[in-house]
């Protein structure tokens, strides 16, 4: 197995950066306090491979909220092709499109090889427990793949006029629980320590054998200390890394995440790639293999 793997990874690539966030890179970089390069597809996988990280590419679909054209499934799919051994890709469907959402994470899923969905209800605007999206939910539980969900607050539209039109509230953790419990079969990971409702995010942890939670997006110095505790003791198998790159490397979070307090070695392994490994298990993963 890698050192890890990082089930939270952003393309740093013009069809990304400039085109599918365009409008609110500006923001995110000052929030993230830094300058985002583009790099080339091979700089990517030779940095993760350098690292020995298997990183989850996640495509990305928010055009009916904010009228930026979508990071490709297609694209995401064709550097998993190219870099089998170093990536594992998540699809994005804006549910807004309905029939077409369906049948295009049909598609990503059966016809390009992708291992998950990705969503952003904050970005996108819709709240995930809406029963207007729940044969869009029902048909990623069929397909048998996990799904993503940003929760918490948010670096995009962070200290633009209005938040640059993007509504908080959709991304509270609570939406989740609802899913969670319409479609018991799906697997939930929501994205990010959850603040300022990561005690939310635990209860949901706690309630939802189906419900999992990804630490990215945020130094592990500066995660809220009730989401610690539970990542490092009782909740453990529910936890997953992800670093939210290229905003946060994964080199700086694990440096981070090694020097606190409280962990036993089986706990970080569980967070860096046991519970991905299992979670990861059934999926169709090319060039990759997951199970136990």
């Amino acid at each position: 197995m890698p050192r890890a793997i990082d089930f939270h990874v952003h393309l740093p690539i013009a069809e990304f950066m400039d085109v599918a966030i365009g409008k609110f890179r500006a923001a995110t970089e000052q929030y993230f306090r830094m300058e985002v390069k583009l790099r080339d597809i091979e700089e990517i996988a030779d940095y993760y491979a350098q690292q020995d990280i298997v990183g989850v590419l996640l495509a990305w679909d928010a055009e009916t909220a904010t009228g930026q054209k979508p990071l490709r499934n297609d694209t995401v799919a064709e550097i998993v092709r190219r870099y089998p051994k170093q990536f594992v890709g998540f699809a994005s469907v804006d549910p807004h499109k309905g029939d077409r959402a369906i049948v295009e994470m049909e598609r990503a899923i059966k016809d390009l090889g992708l291992s998950g969905a990705k969503f952003h209800p904050g970005v996108q605007a819709f709240y995930p427990n809406d029963k207007r999206f729940s044969p869009l939910f029902e048909k990623i539980a069929s397909l048998g793949v996990p799904a993503l969900f940003h929760t918490g607050t948010n670096g995009l539209g962070a200290g633009m006029a209005g938040g640059g039109g993007i509504k908080l509230d959709y991304t509270r953790p609570i939406y989740l629980d609802s899913l969670a419990a319409d479609f018991p079969t799906l697997t939930i990971i929501g994205a990010h320590p959850s603040w300022p409702w990561e005690q939310e995010m635990i209860a949901i942890l706690q309630h939802k054998p189906n419900v999992y939670n990804d630490l990215s997006g945020w130094s592990p110095r500066y995660i809220p200390p009730a989401l610690l505790k539970e990542a490092a003791g009782r909740l453990n198998a529910k936890f997953l890394f992800g670093s939210d790159y290229p905003f946060i490397p994964p080199e700086r979070w694990l440096k981070d995440f090694a020097v606190l307090e409280g962990w036993s070695d089986e706990a970080r392994q569980n967070v860096l790639w046991r519970n991905g490994q299992k979670l990861l298990a059934h999926t169709p993963v090319a060039g990759l293999s997951f199970v136990p």
